[in-house]
């Protein structure tokens, strides 16, 4: 159900889900057809060149093997209306996808560090408050209309992608959350959702797993 680091696995199985990890692997999409859902974790930043970009000074290591294969699972997964949750680099490959582009380095746009003071440090992550769209699925999988998440992230979202709505943002405008309107269940956070001590969107995400048609099989 899963590709990532073992905290999203463990969430995934707290969740009630059996989780699934897929390699970067050419035609790894073919798998969808198995799964009762997707989550795209984090990672590196997605290369530049897929939106038309030159790489900016700040962009960090590119896997173009594991952009090629997730983007290939995540297009697969919304075709057959798979239950998605796509969390920072997940939301940043959504965005992608749906031709929408990233600001590669985000202090150089806010203005301060907030969404990565622990840049250059892995596993140090920061805190902050987003807000969040009324009847939105984010909003129902939090239980609220603010929360206080995780953060490690210098790249956010620019321009929107075609058919995205933005449902949570952070105090300075930065986009936290993209959802698909009519699908079953297609939630991305810039935010690292791992981390944070409850499970209300891997519960989500479960939900609607078990309420896809694939589940019929």
């Amino acid at each position: 159900m899963t590709l990532g680091p073992q905290k999203v696995v463990d969430w995934v199985a707290t969740a009630g889900c059996t989780p699934v990890l897929l390699p970067p692997l050419p035609d790894i999409e073919q798998a969808i057809a198995r799964l009762d859902g997707l989550v795209l974790p984090g990672g590196p930043d997605v290369d530049p060149a897929l939106y038309s970009a030159e790489v900016h000074p700040k962009t960090g290591r590119i896997d173009r093997k594991r952009d090629a294969a997730e983007l290939a699972l995540l297009d697969a997964a919304l075709d057959a209306d798979l239950p998605v949750l796509g969390i920072c680099r997940g939301l940043q490959l959504l965005n992608v996808l749906r031709n929408g582009t990233l600001h590669q380095h985000l202090p150089e746009i806010t203005g301060h560090n907030g969404h990565s003071p622990g840049l250059g440090r892995p596993g140090v992550y920061g805190s902050q408050d987003v807000r969040l769209a009324a009847g939105s699925r984010i909003a129902e999988a939090l239980g609220g209309g603010t929360a206080t998440v995780p953060c490690h992230h210098n790249q956010a979202i620019d321009r929107l992608g075609t058919g995205l709505t933005a449902t949570a943002w952070a105090a300075d405008g930065t986009v936290e959350t993209v959802e698909i309107p009519g699908h079953p269940f297609a939630v991305a956070v810039q935010w690292h959702a791992e981390e944070s001590d409850e499970g209300g969107l891997f519960t989500g995400l479960a939900e609607a797993a078990r309420r896809a048609p694939a589940n019929s099989r």
